[in-house]
């Protein structure tokens, strides 16, 4: 049987002490499958506008934010890098506004730090130029260009030419903050059932569908382990397995979801002086991603990096994990060979840096030269769940999709919801429970 998470807030909000109590109820209004930042504050979000449905997460996880949610930098985006008028660059600059105001509101401690994106070649300045226009398009707050002077009162080992310094950045332990939405969640009546591995969504049958409760919740959902809720509607932030449960409803299996791998490095704590904000490179527009970058963590730790290569399991956080199903979802994808085809030199070099650290370190080194193989010891990783299209195009913003028919019209699925996903959680989560409400009609 599944069992109804309790959670309980330690001193200062620090993270909860979960216990299991056995589940009460095995009908609810809205499922919301995954227990994630977006999945938790988008339930948390739908039951403060509707206090009087019956709301349920299914997680196949024995807590909350067991993945994505917790394995990530930590970082507070303040919205630089992404497309005007997009939805990203909207979600994440109320979001990292509503995400400050939160933890204020909580006690979850958080620091301001800040951020240089630093240009240490002549080439990458006007680049970094362009991203300043962009921020100030967007709306952040408090953007500004400064020289290599200004670059080493704010970071005194870091060496640049100039640098975009963006003061709204910040650092969190997002773990936390989704531990306090599921806290959230629960005081106001919500159910969160762990141990609920969703396999199987399907129309009830039609004895049942005849009953009063069929009438009311005629979607079974069906757990791995052949429990079963049945509920009206079905909500879906499932991350890296968000195609899957995509296609087992009936809806389109497009965008697909490729795992990547970050791995980082940890800087002993004996030479975390070198380090007091992040400090990023300027991207490189012709790569999929960020580049190594230095980020202080709240536990007064400093990871540096990520790299980005293919990871062979879907959660698979170590080197050598291995899932063949996963690996074979992804190989024989053409739109990840697509995507492999037109980055080749970029992806033989991640993935040469994710098993030599020199290698690694020499990218650190291009911004602050002190830091030597010495200094750095492997650290934790994370898998990105990266949408792909069959042309081999990432799928760069929030992406909500439903399907057809008697199941597909009752599921709202989030299809991708990428980096900064957790800066804008609860932005996100007002924009999902908007669509919601006019798909469902709550």
């Amino acid at each position: 049987m599944a069992a109804a998470l309790r959670g309980r807030a330690g001193p200062g909000g620090a993270p909860a002490l979960w216990r299991l109590q056995s589940r009460r109820r095995s009908s609810f209004d809205v499922a919301v499958v995954g227990a994630g930042i977006v999945g938790l504050a988008t339930a948390r979000e739908l039951l403060q506008r509707h206090p009087s449905l019956a709301l349920a997460v299914l997680e196949k996880e024995q807590e909350p934010a067991h993945h994505q949610s917790g394995h990530n930098s930590g970082v507070i985006h303040s919205g630089i890098y992404y497309t005007p008028g997009s939805l990203k660059a909207k979600l994440c600059v109320q979001g990292a506004a509503l995400c400050y105001k939160y933890c204020d509101q909580k006690g979850i401690p958080y620091k301001q730090c800040g951020k240089l994106i630093v240009a240490v070649e002549q080439d990458e300045i006007p680049r970094l130029k362009a991203l300043y226009e962009r921020g100030l398009q967007n709306n952040v707050p408090g953007l500004k260009l400064i020289g290599a002077k200004e670059i080493q009162e704010k970071e005194p080992f870091c060496r640049g030419l100039m640098a975009l310094d963006s003061p709204y950045t910040g650092i969190v332990d997002y773990k936390q903050v989704a531990q306090s939405y599921a806290r959230d969640f629960q005081e106001a009546g919500g159910t969160i059932l762990t141990d609920f591995e969703v396999t199987a969504m399907e129309m009830a049958k039609e004895s049942s569908a005849q009953s009063e409760d069929g009438l009311k919740y005629p979607v079974i959902v069906r757990s791995k382990k052949g429990q079963e809720v049945s509920c009206g509607h079905i909500l879906t932030c499932a991350g890296l397995h968000s195609d899957r449960l995509a296609q087992i409803s009936g809806c389109s299996p497009q965008p697909r979801i490729v795992p990547f791998r970050g791995d980082y490095l940890v800087l002993k704590p004996e030479k975390s002086y070198l380090v007091k904000g992040n400090i990023y490179p300027v991207p490189n527009p012709r790569f999929p991603f960020l580049g190594f970058h230095f980020t202080p963590r709240m536990d007064g730790s400093v990871w540096l990096g990520p790299n980005a290569v293919l990871a062979f399991k879907r959660e698979g956080y170590k080197l050598l994990d291995f899932s063949p199903g996963d690996f074979l979802d992804a190989v024989t994808y053409s739109g990840l060979w697509k995507l492999v085809l037109r980055n080749v030199s970029y992806g033989l070099g991640e993935l040469y840096r994710a098993f030599s650290l020199s290698a690694q370190v020499r990218q650190l080194q291009r911004f602050i030269p002190e830091v030597t193989t010495n200094d750095v010891l492997r650290g934790p990783s994370g898998v990105r769940a990266q949408a792909l299209d069959s042309e081999g195009n990432l799928v760069d913003d929030f992406v909500f999709d439903g399907g057809s028919g008697a199941v597909g019209s009752r599921i709202l699925h989030v299809r991708n919801a990428p980096s900064p996903a957790a800066t804008s959680s609860l932005a996100i989560a007002a924009a999902i429970a908007d669509e919601a409400q006019r798909r469902f009609q709550l």
